[in-house]
This record gives structure tokens, sequence and C-alpha cells, in this order.
């Protein structure tokens, strides 16, 4: 196990484009962290540049205290598990496993011991005779985790290792990954787009935005309490609803308010005038009728049936796209509701976040 640290880490390219903007985070010894975020915000190009596959423009990286920056790949003890795998199409699964351990001119009892633990760890010791075109993706994926486990690195890197795989798989594969982590111990270090993998996989989130990090924290932190409109409607499932508005101070209490909707805000006398509101789409029930200023009439366009959670779309000029969105536990379905009519969102608690429509950041 290591700890890994980034100290003020930038990559710029030769036509002064940055990549990576000066970040930095530091996994703990046996953490898994994931780093996330939408294509092109740099995260892939972090990992390369720990693995040592790229080299770093500005800052520091450290693993298990020794700064690494000038050190070639093979010397920094870390194994990287790649997308589309990299297994050798004339080997066979046992002789992918191994291959590290051949070129590092191991005695062939040892391969073998080490290939057939790594084999068992995974659940794959009757395929070793096949050679990868025989075998699913899943399969490979494991393959591929195999090879990395026989090196014993100190850190594990993992580079969106789970997009080619179906759904039902990624689901299997994120709980066995998980798993895997905490039967070995050993630092991980996980990139996806995918914000369903970084919520359910991380012990802590690394979230990037444009080469910079925008919030690091444990995926409860982030969800509760996201520190910009950018994480609030990243991480969540459907997005999180965005309301311009005020704040109104009247006879010392004071309240939201946009159009008709109007909702006390506790302990807001330091807030400006203008925000954001807000509202994940769970903290929504829906409704026919209204009786309350905080409830929201609109156009019911979409209604998506999810099997555990229904999601009801409406249209609504409260909303900074024009649209807001309530998730509601399926049983609350109903045929009464129709496309095309009018519907209500209500609030069920007061579970809700202000933002600066100027810079984006929690208030």
């Amino acid at each position: 196990m290591a700890h890994v640290e980034l100290r003020s880490v930038e990559k710029k390219y030769a036509n002064d484009s940055d990549a990576v903007k000066g970040i930095s985070f530091s996994a703990e010894q046996g953490e898994f962290i994931v780093l996330v975020g939408p294509s092109g915000c740099g995260k892939s190009t972090t990992l390369r540049m720990i693995a040592g596959l790229e080299d770093t423009t500005g800052g520091d990286i450290f693993i298990a205290g020794k700064r690494v920056n000038d050190l070639p790949p093979k010397d920094r003890d870390i194994a990287m598990v790649f997308q589309n795998y990299a297994l050798y199409p004339h080997l066979t699964v046992s002789e992918n496993i191994g291959f590290p351990l051949s070129i590092r001119k191991e005695k062939k009892e040892v391969i073998e011991r080490e290939v057939k633990k790594a084999a068992e760890l995974l659940s794959i010791s009757h395929l070793l005779h096949r050679k990868p075109k025989e075998l699913s993706g899943g399969e490979r994926q494991r393959v591929a985790v195999g090879r990395a486990i026989v090196r014993k690195p100190q850190v594990f890197l993992f580079d969106e290792p789970l997009s080619n795989l179906d759904a039902a798989l990624r689901t299997e594969m994120r709980a066995e990954l998980k798993s895997l982590q905490r039967a070995l111990g050993t630092t991980m270090i996980y990139v996806t787009h995918d914000q369903t993998e970084a919520m359910t996989m991380g012990d802590k989130i690394v979230v990037l935005n444009q080469g910079k990090i925008e919030q690091f924290g444990t995926p409860q932190e982030i969800y509760s309490k996201p520190t910009s409109t950018f994480v609030a409607r990243f991480l969540g499932s459907p997005a999180m609803n965005l309301i311009r508005g005020e704040i109104v101070h009247e006879n010392g209490n004071s309240f939201f308010i946009s159009g008709s909707f109007r909702f006390h805000i506790n302990n807001s006398a330091s807030f400006p005038k203008e925000v954001l509101l807000g509202i994940r789409p769970e903290i929504f029930s829906v409704a026919k009728e209204s009786n309350s200023a905080s409830d929201i009439k609109g156009t019911l366009t979409l209604i998506e049936r999810l099997g555990s959670a229904t999601n009801y779309y409406m249209d609504s000029p409260l909303s900074i796209d024009g649209r807001l969105t309530a998730s509601t536990q399926a049983a609350s379905y109903s045929d009464d509701y129709k496309i095309g009519k009018e519907i209500i969102f209500h609030i069920s608690h007061s579970e809700l976040h202000l933002f600066d429509p100027e810079t984006g950041l929690r208030i």
C-alpha cells in the first residue's frame, strides 16, 4: 500500500493548451479514489501523469513519500488497467496474467503460483487455457486486472475499465472491483465519466472540470453539499434543478421568490439578493392540486418509469434551462398524470441549496 499525493500538478501542451491546471489531492493508503468529470476535463491525463506515461509541466507527484516526476513508469511500482484491456491475442489467459512476471525473469513455479492465486481471486481459474478472443468483455476485464494483481504494486490505476461493458455487467463489475480493493487493501485511483460509478465505488471523489478540481470529498459530502452548480448538476441523476430568484426579508423572515414561487429560507441574513436555488429531483413530490405558495405549476412533458422510481418533467420558466424534474418512488405513480396536462411539484422537505448566480459557487 502507498500514499499518493499530487501537489499543484500541471500539464500544458505545445500549443499552450492547459489540460491540467495546478491540481492537488491525496490518496491515503488503501483508499479508493475516483476521478470523475466530463470528456476533456483532464482526468485521464492526470492518471497518465501518475503512471509516468505523460510528463508533468509543473508541480510534484509523490508515491509512498517519494517524488516520482522523473522516474520511468517501470520504477514507480504501479499497475495500470486500460479501457481496451491491452491483452496479447496470441497468449493464453494464464500467459497474459503471468506476463509481467515473465519479463522479470521470475521462476516458472513462482509465475504459476501467482497466476493461480490471481485467477482464484477473480474466479477465472477455468479460463486459464483460453485465448482472449474466446472470452467475453467481462472476462477480458478480469484478465487485465489479474495481470495487474500479480505485480503486487503499491498503487492500482484504472482508466475507464468498464466503459466497454453492457449496463448489467458494469454493475456487477463495480461491485467486484470494490470488493477486490478491500481484499487487497491496495491504494486505487480510478478514472470514469460515469457519476454512478463514482458515487458507488469511491471512498473519495475528485470532481474535475476544465482541468481544475471543482470538489474533493466523500460521495455523501459531494452529493449533500456541492460546492458549485457544476458539481450539483454533474453528480446526481436526474440533475439538480436550478431556479433563479431573489431573497427578500419580511417581518424578520427571509424568503426565496421567483415569479409566484415563494419559499421560506432559514438563516439567510448574509445572502446576496439574487441567488440560484438548487432542488434535487427527489425533494419534489407530485400533485394535481396546489395548496402552498411553494408549489410549482407547469405542463407535464415527459414521464420516465424506471422500476424503482418515476421521473416527471415539466416545462417551467422558473428553471434556468426551462425544465424542472421530480423523481418519486415508483409506488407513487398514477395514470392520472397526463402528458401535456398541468402538474404540480411540491417541495416535500427543505434540503435545498443556494448558489451565487455569477460565480456558480455555493453560498
